[in-house]
């Protein structure tokens, strides 16, 4: 089986041995092309969904660090911060990180959950992004499981219009009012050369290294030699390396590119607990014991894009990822400042093999299009896990899908398009998936576009929720392999209006509405006392009914150096939760969040004033008590920042001075949580450490 399978991913690739693509950003006599979800580059207006562009000029104005700094400044996207762990994950009209589908170059990145989906956007490198398009609404035609509330994609840049390009960048940056220059804030430090060899080739190679060294808050540190929980870091330090390389071949029909990445991410955990001990040679001493999770991630993409019969558009990725979490524990001993007793032991890795494919372009009428398409997953997951008695046991399991789609676009005329598409999953694990959409376009008179799209998909149970295992000291959580995948539907409509004044005043105004309702949501739930212990047990189950509809309104003002952006949604969300011990009701809980940028440029100075505001309202949400479901409300937050973007010499160098977090925010309440409960939650949620203050200097040498 396990020859077939490599024999199989390469018969796939080899079929299409021949290539042509126009670069996203080579084609771009086009404003504004996107390629996520399309048959072909091409213009957001001709797109028959409606893609949100992130452009590197918005990542370079906000100086942002990671994908979270980014996506904060969206309408419908909550970023979840984690100080414990240091993850930080994204959501979509309400819908965790599993529902959203996180892509570089259309292929989905590998993390510690799954492929593409609980992406931590902390490790997701920005010093090569040419453009982030955002996808929201079903996407599993297209791009399979788990794309059920959208899907980003992050393309990278791939040519150059100079021989060599030579970039390196500093930043340093305040972790609230936590700064020196190397044992406080964060420090971050970036280069990157690109060399176009010839008219064919180009090469490319970047390392970034992003040294947080935590937020301390009321905490002590690492060497606190006190037991009154005081020792540690509320936010935990990391360090993260990434490096990454390029090659890309083009020549007629012919457009190879090979990316590789490597990251690496060291983060260090004390425990708040200090012990006392006595030996001979020490004679009292006091020690804790402490943790450090070293991660690691391989990225391998080759990518083929062109014609074959002189007609046929073709585009193939074959990837193959892997990533491990290795956990080191050691004793640390305060007054010595000293580590011993260090054992690594792997707790966790996925690897994948990956290929997706399209093939499209058969007609000579360019009225009506067809595309057909496959995708192949190969996911080898393993994991520690904890079993009664503390009996630490691996779990190895292999999750295989192969999949196969077909979607058209008809150009009914040249205002009218309709694309509809299906897809079929054959799952090793689960019964065979279905997905199926139907999208709509009509270009009016007047700059009036409007849109609308029908979607049915379906999201897996991860390795996480079928395999995982934690039971010790009268605590039950575990995996369900009996899990079925969740079904969902979709329905978005958008109204687009773009207009000029006389006086050179461009504004687009955009009013979107759209409903989602999925079937047997995964959760952790009570399930049963047990009956020696009367302790609670909990379990993933299939236990709810997901609604959401939601009402958003975006614009854009544009004159001479002046640009504003403003935006407001409502989101209202009904869950039906059956545990199998009791049940929530169905009523909706709302919350509405609206954001602000405003930017200007001064040409003469080469200078760039931003300021972005985002504005999240209250919300709520049902957690499980001890006897039934109670609604649980998290207050409202207001973020702001704000940053100044310079360039001298030419553009050689470029300086870019701001503040994040000017309000200052830290942390919000959340009122009627249980602690008892399988959902436990603070009376505090963290959101961030606080105001920030940064500096980021990049040397340009383009010649």
């Amino acid at each position: 089986m396990k020859n077939i399978r490599y024999i199989l991913f390469l018969l796939v690739f080899k079929s299409f041995s021949q290539n042509e693509k126009k670069d996203t950003i080579q084609a771009a006599s086009i404003k504004e092309v996107v390629v996520t979800g399309q048959f072909a580059p091409q213009s957001i207006k001709k797109s028959v969904f409606n893609v949100r562009l992130i452009t590197a000029k918005d990542i370079q104005n906000l100086a942002a660090t990671t994908l979270s700094d980014v996506l904060s400044q969206y309408l419908n996207i909550t970023v979840n911060p984690n100080g414990t762990n240091g993850r930080s994950t994204v959501s979509l009209f309400g819908l965790d990180a599993q529902y959203f589908k996180i892509l570089v170059d259309g292929v989905p990145l590998v993390n510690e959950a799954s492929l593409g989906n609980n992406t931590d956007l902390s490790q997701i490198n920005l010093n090569d992004i040419e453009q982030i398009e955002i996808v929201e609404g079903s996407m599993g035609v297209t791009h399979g499981a788990n794309a059920v509330s959208g899907v980003l994609n992050i393309v990278t840049k791939k040519s150059s219009l100079d021989k060599w390009n030579i970039s390196a960048t500093a930043q340093e940056e305040t972790v609230k009012d936590e700064f020196s220059l190397f044992d406080k804030g964060r420090h971050i430090q970036a280069l990157k050369i690109s060399h176009t060899i010839n008219n064919n080739w180009f090469v490319s190679l970047g390392a970034n290294r992003n040294d947080f060294q935590g937020f301390l808050d009321d905490k002590k540190g690492k060497n606190y030699n006190e037991n009154n929980q005081m020792r540690g870091f509320r936010w935990l330090p990391k360090e993260q390396l990434n490096l990454t390389a390029l090659l890309s071949y083009r020549k007629n029909n012919i457009n190879v590119f090979y990316k590789f990445e490597y990251f690496d991410e060291n983060i260090d955990f004390y425990n708040s607990s200090v012990q006392s001990g006595y030996n001979t040679q020490l004679g009292s001493y006091r020690y804790a014991s402490d943790k450090r999770y070293l991660v690691n991630r391989y990225f391998h993409n080759l990518n083929a894009t062109g014609k074959i019969f002189s007609k046929l558009k073709y585009n193939v990725s074959l990837s193959h990822q892997k990533q491990a979490r290795n956990v080191e524990d050691f004793r640390y001993y305060l007054q010595t400042k000293t580590e011993a007793n260090n054992v690594i032991v792997k707790d966790q890795s996925m690897e994948f093999l990956y290929s997706t494919g399209t093939l499209s372009n058969f007609f000579t009428d360019k009225k009506v299009d067809l595309q057909l398409g496959y995708e192949i997953v190969n996911n080898k997951g393993f994991s520690l896990v904890q079993e009664a008695n503390n009996r630490i046991v691996p779990i190895r399991k292999t999750l295989e899908n192969y999949d196969f789609f077909v979607s058209s676009e008809i150009k009914a005329s040249e205002k009218f398009s309709i694309r509809p598409g299906m897809r079929f999953s054959a799952q090793s694990k689960f019964k065979d998936q279905y997905a199926s959409s139907l999208g709509l376009r009509y270009l009016f008179e007047k700059g009036i576009e409007l849109r609308g799209s029908y979607g049915n998909s379906f999201r897996t149970p991860s390795f996480e929720e079928l395999y995982s295992k934690q039971i010790f000291d009268g605590h039950f959580f575990a995996g369900n392999e009996n899990l079925i995948p969740e079904t969902s539907t979709s329905y978005d409509m958008s109204l687009k209006k773009t207009s000029f004044s006389a006086s050179d005043l461009q504004i687009s105004n955009t009013f979107s509405g759209s409903f989602l309702n999925v079937d047997d949501r995964i959760d952790m739930a009570l399930v049963r006392f047990n009956e020696d212990t009367g302790n609670p047990e909990y379990e993933y189950i299939n236990i709810s009914q997901y609604k959401m509809w939601n009402f958003s309104n975006t614009n854009q003002f544009k004159k001479e150096n002046w640009t504003f952006n403003f935006g407001a949604a409502i989101i209202g969300i009904s869950q039906k939760i059956e545990n199998q011990v009791f049940a929530s009701n169905e009523k909706y809980l709302y919350s509405f969040n609206l954001n602000s940028s405003i930017s200007y440029i001064i040409p003469k100075w080469k200078t760039t004033f931003s300021t972005y505001y985002k504005y999240n309202g209250k919300s709520q949400q049902f957690v499980e008590g001890a006897t039934e479901y109670i609604v649980s409300t998290i207050d409202s937050s207001h973020w702001l920042d704000a940053s100044i973007r310079k360039t001298f010499f030419k553009d050689k160098l470029e300086t870019t001075i701001g503040a994040r977090n000017l309000l200052n925010i830290t942390s919000i309440n959340q009122s009627r949580t249980n602690e008892g409960a399988g959902h436990a939650t603070s009376s505090q949620i963290m959101l961030a450490y606080g105001r920030s203050y940064f500096l980021k200097l990049t040397y340009n040498l383009n010649f």
